[in-house]
């Protein structure tokens, strides 16, 4: 039972301390980060099980983070005030064409990085984009400025001879 305790502890120390680190992709972050994960790993391996190499040990460990993630899956999925504490909300990085300083400080990003983040998107210009908004997930979403096609429809303008 030990065991069991000591991994829902840090089961919730691991998922507020990946909270504070911001909304990043896997692909996205920097090596010393990925390695500072890798070796939390280990770290917390060692507090869970408290050098107990027993495979009920290991097999407790496993199972208890999987049933925290799995209640906080569910937590998630039925409430949307739970979802938005545990995961975060959309933040709005640009509008209009013009960056949201407060917001990319707040979230770790600076414009190089956004700026790589457009050009990966397709988008050669800030003046192209109406909305960009960091998903929960740490994907940047960008929408772009209608470009005033003459037809609402979308369709060329004809003319009947």
């Amino acid at each position: 039972m030990e065991i069991v305790l000591r991994a829902s502890v840090m089961f919730l120390v691991v998922y507020g301390l990946l909270r504070l680190m911001g909304k990043r992709e896997l692909g996205q972050l920097a090596p010393f980060e990925l390695v500072t994960l890798i070796v939390m790993g280990d770290l917390i391996q060692q507090g869970v099980t408290h050098q107990d190499f027993s495979a009920t040990g290991a097999t407790l460990a496993i199972f208890t983070f999987a049933a925290w993630s799995l209640a906080f899956n569910a937590l998630s999925h039925r409430s949307g005030r739970v979802r938005r504490v545990l995961e975060g909300a959309p933040v709005v990085l640009m509008q209009d064409g013009a960056m949201i300083e407060r917001n990319l400080n707040r979230e770790g990003i600076d414009k190089d990085e956004f700026a790589a983040e457009m050009r990966l998107a397709g988008i050669a210009r800030p003046d192209q984009v109406a909305w960009a908004i960091l998903e929960p997930q740490g994907r940047i979403s960008f929408i772009r400025k209608d470009d005033g096609d003459p037809d609402p429809r979308g369709g060329e303008e004809t003319s009947a001879a």
